[in-house]
C-alpha cells in the first residue's frame, strides 16, 4: 500500500472514530436528559393535579389557574386517579395501566413507564381526610420524539459532511507530503557514480524536508570527495609504484642483454636494490596507511605522556638526520600533570609526530622547527611551526591525498604518504590535525588529542 494512501485511511480512521465517539455521547447525553427531564415534568403535574382533584383547599381556585397559564398541557396528555384500598390494591381497575407500573408506584412512592412515544409518571398522594391514592400523567415526550429524532438526523448529516471534509484534508496533506518526497526520489535517481557532482534541490522554507535534503547533499559531498580521494589513490600509487618497478625490468633487462664485466653487474644489481628498497618502502607504507584507516581497535591503547612522547620523537628525528633542528617550547604545559596523559598507541603516536616533524626539517632546509605544548579542560595540543617552503594556498585541499606532494616540493625527496599516514593516527585517536602554511614563510600544524577521552 502507497504511503499516501495510507496516511488517507488513517486520518479517516481516526477522524470516524473520533466523530462516532462524540457523536454517540452528546446524542446518548441528550436523548437520557430528555427521558429524566420529561418525567420530571410529568412528576411535577402528577403532584399537581392530585392537589386539584383530591384536595379542598381554600386556593384550590389558585392552584388551579397557575397550573393553565405557567404549565401548559402536554400532547395527549390524560390524568389518571387510583384509589389505594387497606391492601395495597387499587380499587376499580388499573385502567388499562400495567399492574406491575402502578405496584411500583405503590410500594416505591413513585414510578415511572413509557409504552414507545408515550411517557407514565405516577406518584403515590394521602389526602389530608386519610385516603390513599395512585396519581398519574402520562403524555406524549414531543422532544424525544422530534427533536431527538432531528439530532439525531443532524449529527449523521454532520458526519457525512466531516468525512467528505477529511477525505478532501487528507488528500491534500497527502499531496503537500508526499510530493517533496517524490521529487526527492526522482532526483536521487539520477545521480550515480558517474554525476556525483549532481544535488538535490534545498527548498527555500525550513522544515524536515529541508533538513532531510542538506543532509543527503551533505552525504553526497563526503560521497564525492571519497571518490574523488580513492581515484587520486589509485592514480598516484599506480605510478609510485610503477616508477621503480619499470627501473628495476629495465636496469635487468639492460644487464641481462649481452655479457657485462663484474663492475657492470655489480652497478646493475646495486641500481636494482635501491628501487627495490624504494618499492620495499612504498609498499610497506601503503600497507600502513591502509591498516590506520580502521577504527584502531585492534591496537593497544595505553597511557601516554605527551610531553615525555615529544621528547622521544625529538631524540628519534635528531638521530635519523643530525643536522636537523629542533626547539622545544614546555613553558605553557599545565601544572596538573594528568592534563598531560592521553589513553592512545605510544608507537603508532611516535610515527604520526615523526613524520610531520621531518617534513618540517625537511622542507625548512634545516632551518630550526619549534614545537610548542600545551592543554585545555579537554584536549592536549601541540604546535609544529617551521620556516620553510610553504604549500600553495589551492593545493592545501589535496594535502591528505596519500601520494600527493606539492608542487614546490620537487627539489626535495619523498612519497606523499606521511602526512596522510599521520592524520590517520590522529583521527585514531579521536584528534585533529590542521594545517596553515603561507608559500616562501613556513608552515603551521596544530594538532589536538583529547585528554582521557577513554576511561583510564
Amino acid at each position: 500500500m502507497k504511503i499516501h494512501n495510507k496516511i488517507i485511511y488513517l486520518l479517516i480512521s481516526v477522524f470516524v472514530i473520533y466523530t462516532l465517539s462524540f457523536s454517540g455521547f452528546v446524542y446518548y447525553s441528550i436523548s437520557n436528559y430528555a427521558f429524566t427531564d420529561f418525567y420530571k415534568r410529568l412528576e411535577i403535574r402528577a403532584a399537581i393535579v392530585a392537589k386539584i382533584q383530591l384536595e379542598k383547599l381554600k386556593d384550590i381556585t389558585t392552584i388551579r389557574e397557575m397550573n393553565q397559564e405557567y404549565l401548559e398541557k402536554l400532547p395527549n396528555q390524560e390524568e389518571y386517579l387510583l384509589e389505594v384500598n387497606d391492601e395495597n390494591k387499587v380499587k376499580n381497575g388499573t385502567k388499562g395501566l400495567p399492574l406491575h407500573f402502578i405496584s411500583t408506584i405503590i410500594n416505591n412512592g413513585a414510578g415511572n413507564f413509557n409504552d414507545k412515544n408515550i411517557f407514565y409518571s405516577g406518584i403515590r398522594y394521602k389526602t389530608n381526610n386519610g385516603k390513599d391514592y395512585v396519581v398519574i400523567v402520562s403524555a406524549e415526550n414531543y422532544f424525544y420524539t422530534h427533536h431527538i429524532v432531528y439530532l439525531r438526523n443532524l449529527l449523521f448529516t454532520s458526519l457525512a459532511y466531516a468525512l467528505l471534509l477529511i477525505v478532501f484534508i487528507s488528500l491534500f496533506i497527502s499531496r503537500t507530503l508526499i510530493h517533496p518526497i517524490k521529487n526527492i526520489i526522482n532526483e536521487v535517481k539520477k545521480i550515480s557514480s558517474e554525476n556525483l557532482h549532481l544535488r538535490l534541490k534545498t527548498p527555500k522554507r525550513n522544515d524536515p524536508f529541508s533538513k532531510l535534503t542538506l543532509t543527503f547533499n551533505d552525504m553526497l559531498n563526503r560521497l564525492e570527495t571519497s571518490f574523488e580521494t580513492q581515484k587520486n589513490f589509485i592514480s598516484n600509487a599506480s605510478h609510485e609504484l610503477n616508477t621503480p618497478l619499470t627501473s628495476i625490468i629495465g636496469e635487468a633487462d639492460l644487464a641481462l642483454s649481452k655479457i657485462r664485466t663484474p663492475d657492470e653487474y655489480n652497478a646493475a644489481l646495486t641500481k636494482i636494490l635501491e628501487e627495490a628498497e624504494k618499492l620495499d618502502k612504498k609498499t610497506k607504507a601503503l600497507l600502513f596507511l591502509a591498516q590506520t584507516g580502521f577504527d584502531g581497535k585492534s591496537q593497544k591503547f595505553e597511557k601516554v605522556r605527551i610531553d615525555q612522547l615529544i621528547l622521544d620523537v625529538k631524540e628519534t628525528v635528531q638521530r635519523i638526520n643530525t643536522n636537523f633542528k629542533i626547539s622545544i617550547d614546555f613553558s605553557l604545559i599545565p601544572e596538573n600533570p594528568e592534563k598531560l596523559k592521553i589513553k592512545g598507541n605510544e608507537q603508532l603516536l611516535h610515527l604520526a609526530l615523526c613524520n610531520i616533524i621531518i617534513n618540517a626539517c625537511k622542507y625548512s632546509d634545516n632551518k630550526p622547527v619549534f614545537i610548542a605544548l600545551g592543554a585545555s579542560d579537554k584536549d592536549a595540543i601541540i604546535i609544529i611551526r617551521d620556516s620553510g617552503i610553504g604549500i600553495p594556498e589551492n593545493e592545501l585541499q589535496y594535502i591528505y591525498d596519500p601520494y600527493f606532494r606539492a608542487s614546490n616540493t620537487f627539489n626535495y625527496e619523498g612519497y606523499g604518504i606521511g602526512l596522510p599516514l599521520s592524520r590517520n593516527i590522529i583521527l585514531m585517536h579521536k584528534g585533529g590535525l590542521v594545517v596553515n602554511s603561507t608559500i616562501s614563510k613556513g608552515t603551521t600544524v596544530e594538532i589536538t588529542l583529547p585528554i582521557n577521552v577513554y576511561k583510564l
